[in-house]
């Protein structure tokens, strides 16, 4: 087993913070690593360092001679002129690209639903994550990089991508090296996990679980060294507290030995932590869904139908699905933001609904607010664990720090975010929580965080994910969202994939044309079953939408200002104000759901 990348002494320092310091580190041939730690400390970093698109402040990284190392960053470097295919395997003939059964697997898996001759800048988010992996995946490489693969996948997609890095290289051959936040894929894919913390990178071996383990041994084992020291330093400080006169006869080494211990005591580690918080009350009756069906207008197919659904209090239910396949629309069905177009839905009168959506909706006209004057518009002190505590005090143990109270939302990084939206519908005492991919920017950590909240949650919990590891932690039941029809899945995830698996190996025959048969022609039928018509009409009210939705950006923070400055005593004008604002704020409400469901059914991530 030879040695592949070697960092010698390598040391990174961004503005504000330094991340590494003095680290040498080896990639071997063989070695699956995945690489973990809290967001900011310094992943993306090494990533970078080791793939060579980032000199190091300090050290040096050596690659052997003659290797190849792919690269697969968080956004990527396609032209928005070139095609797919051509982003994919660049001036690489047709022929002999799709005579080779591993690159048309690739392509046929990853991008088949996509035409092979459209630009690249006429692609969705996903579908444009999904072109890089695909471009990445069909090179040959001696090492591998990659920095949130699985970001825009879903399950089906996920497992996949696992199967496929698992086989991709022969045993002992090649390196794979990875940043990424899913504890499934790290655990099915990766046998060593390096850990980025205090400008540190310390090694494990064995995939996630294995590494939990022993980070928990080892924190054990130093919470024992700590206990001792602290009955040591206990006991020397009660030693020194005898008087002065005894003080002054006793050894000075005894005094130094004791000053040192004192020296020595750790900063609090920050625990990031938020205990449970009391809830609206919760009656009996839920949400009750007969006969539910709904379609958008113009649609081949309903995104549900005959759908009956009885949820009580309690219920920890999660919801599985591809892309597309209309999981927020269901979500939006059951809380009442959307009414079906046939069938029926009730919800029990005590229902408080907290939501957090993948968007992050609770945020998006607070860009300009600071964390601070977010935090000012809840009540001023909370019942946690026992003991009183202000919105500040639980925003510190989301990990929080109080100099960033004063910076602005459009400054805070994706996991600064999305913590400060769950905190912010948390504070809201609702007793039904509802969260679309609650895990998306968090690290490890904060997952891990965030699984404990969800554990003692006291009311009922409605879960979209694509991280199985956290679906299937924090709900008892799981159903999937299949071709419009609502299926419990008592196995799990397992049983989900199974599922779409045989699906898929039933339809193979009359499957539309392959990759290697898309690259002969044009355009190839959409997979969400629209026509070019159909999309064309939704991508012309999906603009209108979004133009109409800029016209208002700006005009809630213009009738708050002209509130402000209005007389106090002008209660005609402030009223008048005060009901275009709510008409204003229910008007980009709609907008912002009518855009969320044309982009859900134009698969625009």
């Amino acid at each position: 087993m030879g040695i592949l990348i070697g960092l010698e002494h390598v040391g990174h320092e961004w503005p504000g913070k330094h991340v590494l310091s003095d680290q040498t580190l080896g990639i071997n041939e063989g070695e699956r690593i995945g690489i973990v730690g809290k967001n900011g400390d310094g992943k993306s970093t090494l990533l970078d360092i080791v793939a060579k698109r980032l000199e190091p402040d300090e050290g040096s990284v050596t690659w052997r001679g003659g290797i190849h190392v792919g690269y697969l960053g968080q956004t990527d470097q396609l032209g928005d002129d070139e095609t797919v295919g051509h982003a994919v395997v660049g001036q690489t003939p047709d022929y002999v690209w799709a005579s080779d059964p591993r690159i048309r697997g690739i392509v046929d898996e990853l991008i088949g639903d996509l035409d092979w001759n459209g630009l690249v800048g006429e692609l969705s988010g996903g579908q444009r994550r999904r072109c890089d992996l695909a471009r990445l995946l069909v090179g040959t490489w001696d090492v591998i990089c990659m920095d949130e693969p699985t970001n825009h996948l879903d399950m089906q997609a996920i497992e996949w991508l696992a199967d496929h890095l698992k086989a991709r290289w022969p045993q002992s051959q090649g390196a794979l090296l990875m940043v990424t936040h899913d504890r499934w894929f790290l655990d099915e894919v990766c046998e060593h996990m390096w850990e980025v913390h205090d400008r540190e990178v310390t090694p494990f071996e064995g995939g996630y679980s294995a590494y939990i383990q022993q980070r928990v041994e080892r924190d054990r084992q130093a919470a024992v060294i700590e206990e001792r020291r602290q009955n040591t330093l206990r006991k020397e400080l009660n030693w020194l507290a005898h008087g002065a006169k005894a003080r002054t006869s006793k050894p000075k080494f005894r005094i130094e030995a004791a000053r040192v211990l004192i020296a020595n005591d750790p900063p609090l580690r920050n625990p990031l932590e938020l205990k449970r918080l009391a809830v609206s009350r919760l009656g009996k009756k839920v949400i009750t869904m007969k006969d539910v069906e709904f379609a958008y207008p113009g649609a081949s197919a309903p995104v549900v139908e005959g759908l009956d659904w009885l949820i009580g209090p309690g219920d920890r239910y999660g919801i599985l699905g591809a892309n597309g396949a209309g999981k927020s629309t269901l979500l939006k069905l059951m809380t009442g933001h959307l009414q079906p177009t046939r069938g029926s839905v009730q919800i029990g009168a005590s229902v408080k609904f907290g939501w957090m959506s993948q968007h992050l909706d609770a945020l998006s006209d607070k860009e300009d607010w600071r964390v601070l004057e977010i935090l000012s518009r809840y009540k001023h002190s909370y019942l946690v664990g026992g003991k009183m505590l202000s919105p500040t005090q639980l925003c510190e143990r989301l990990g929080f720090e109080q100099r960033e109270f004063q910076n602005f939302v459009r400054d805070l990084s994706g996991g600064q975010r999305r913590r400060l939206a769950l905190l912010c519908v948390i504070l809201d005492e609702p007793n039904v929580l509802v969260l679309d991919e609650p895990g998306n920017d968090l690290d490890t950590d904060m997952l891990a965080v965030l699984e404990d909240l969800l554990d003692s949650w006291p009311g009922t919990l409605l879960v979209v994910s694509h991280d199985r590891y956290l679906m299937e932690r924090v709900t008892d039941d799981q159903y999937a969202l299949i071709d419009g029809h609502v299926r419990h899945c008592p196995g799990g995830v397992d049983e989900y994939l199974s599922i779409l698996s045989k699906a898929s190996s039933a339809a193979s025959g009359t499957r539309p044309g392959s990759a290697a048969a898309s690259a002969q022609k044009p355009a190839q039928q959409p997979a969400d079953g629209l026509s070019n018509a159909e999309r064309r009409e939704l991508k012309k009210r999906f603009d209108a939408v979004t133009r109409k939705l800029d016209k208002l950006r700006g005009e809630p923070d213009r009738l708050r200002a002209e509130m402000a400055g209005a007389p106090a005593d002008d209660f005609e004008k402030l009223m008048a104000l005060q009901q275009e604002l709510d008409a204003t704020l229910a008007q980009t409400s709609d907008l912002e759901d009518e855009w969320l469901e044309l982009s859900d059914r134009l698969g625009i991530d």
